[in-house]
């Protein structure tokens, strides 16, 4: 739908007074990609929208962590100016994912051009009222979008065993049995566990085989945590029964593992790209299912019930164009959306699937290197753990003659 009908769309909650109208303007940030500053008065409301052509070769979404590291906070403006000059064009960004405060790593599964930083099963958050498995925002690697509750899908193989990898550069918590995957991007060392027996391998890369990768163990496994991980490697950590039968794999034994999401397309079709995770799907093929969500992601009533500043990221039917959203919140000029009010906007942009990202404080948008909502933080733009950029790919130079 054209933003210019958002004042007369019955989607939206609208107040007794009509007489004001909406007020709008968009702005042709390149080809394919726009930008609209949308005020209603109902609401009231402040809205920023930006509109990306998937279907631009010349154009691409990242997804970049703070500081380039798996655990860091840093503003949205702040790894906008990191990425700008790297032979790209960063035209508009918005932060992403939920995050620990004190640890700035998200909650949720973390893949950056094709390379896995983090999977997980299960979400990391502390505020979900049951276990459970967040929505998140994904690209293949022929840049078509999907939502899903996608979880971690790790497996390793050897000559005589096969068993799951419950987790990647994250403790595999519990009392029972379980393997984890570290490699550099988790620290210098793998975490420590005192609860359960352990076996950690020291994993040597040696190649991979289509989405297979190939690893070689380098010495003995040690019966102990927090083993060095090698700047060109990896190390395995088996827990509890599976202690036992890592620490049974021989020296230069061959080990593939293969890392995926579930859900995902059969096999043939494109590998997962980027994995960002927000909490929680808003809309459904173009269904608002954001009041669903207490019973199938186990939201809060403080967050999805309340007023507050907003993200979101969709697209549409097609998959062709992605929307990215921010609604401004807690002052007299815009008060914020609830989790239905925010799927109904979303559904009014024209979107067909929607996930709800961070908001509050966090909510921030960036474009052309300048934050244009406001941040609801007295301090001004938060600290984030990630975001979610746009960029374009600079011309070359010009060769001289």
């Amino acid at each position: 739908m054209c933003v210019a009908l958002l004042a007369w769309t019955p989607i939206l909650a609208q107040r007794a007074d009509s007489s004001r109208a909406d007020s709008s303007r968009t702005d042709t940030l390149a080809p394919g990609v726009t930008h609209t500053r949308l005020v209603r008065p109902l609401g009231p409301w402040v809205i920023h929208i930006v509109r990306v052509d998937l279907r631009r070769a010349d154009l691409a979404v990242r997804h970049v962590r703070a500081h380039d590291q798996l655990t860091s906070r840093e503003r949205v403006s702040a790894m906008v100016a990191r990425r700008a000059g790297d032979g790209e064009q960063v035209l508009a960004a918005v932060n992403a994912d939920f995050f620990d405060l004190q640890t700035g790593a998200n909650e949720n599964n973390v893949l950056i051009d094709g390379e896995w930083w983090k999977g997980i099963r299960v979400t990391d958050s502390p505020f979900d009222t049951f276990d459970n498995v967040h929505a998140q925002f994904a690209l293949d690697s022929a840049r078509h979008p999907r939502i899903d509750r996608f979880t971690f899908d790790g497996w390793l193989e050897t000559a005589r065993l096969h068993f799951p990898l419950i987790t990647l550069n994250a403790p595999s918590a519990g009392a029972h049995e379980g393997a984890a995957l570290f490699t550099p991007r988790f620290g210098a060392a793998t975490p420590r566990d005192t609860v359960r027996p352990v076996a950690e391998l020291t994993l040597t890369p040696a190649g991979r085989r289509g989405d297979t990768l190939l690893f070689v163990t380098r010495g003995a496994a040690s019966r102990a945590s927090g083993s060095a991980i090698p700047a060109d490697g990896a190390v395995l950590a088996a827990y509890g029964a599976r202690a036992s039968e890592a620490a049974a794999i021989g020296e230069r034994d061959t080990l593939r593992i293969t890392l995926g999401l579930t859900p995902w397309p059969a096999a043939g079709a494109a590998a997962p790209a980027l994995v960002m995770g927000g909490w929680p799907r808003i809309l459904r093929n173009g269904a608002n299912v954001a009041a669903r969500a207490p019973a199938e992601e186990g939201t809060i009533s403080r967050n999805a019930e309340v007023r507050h500043p907003r993200t979101a990221v969709g697209f549409t039917r097609d998959g062709s164009t992605l929307l990215l959203v921010t609604v401004d919140g807690r002052t007299a000029t815009s008060v914020g959306m609830t989790l239905v009010e925010l799927a109904n906007l979303m559904k009014a942009l024209g979107a067909w699937q929607a996930l709800n990202f961070d908001g509050g404080g966090s909510t921030t948008m960036v474009i052309g290197g300048r934050v244009v909502n406001s941040p609801s933080d007295k301090t001004g733009e938060r600290d984030v753990g990630n975001a979610l950029l746009v960029t374009r790919r600079a011309k070359p130079a010009p060769v001289s003659r």
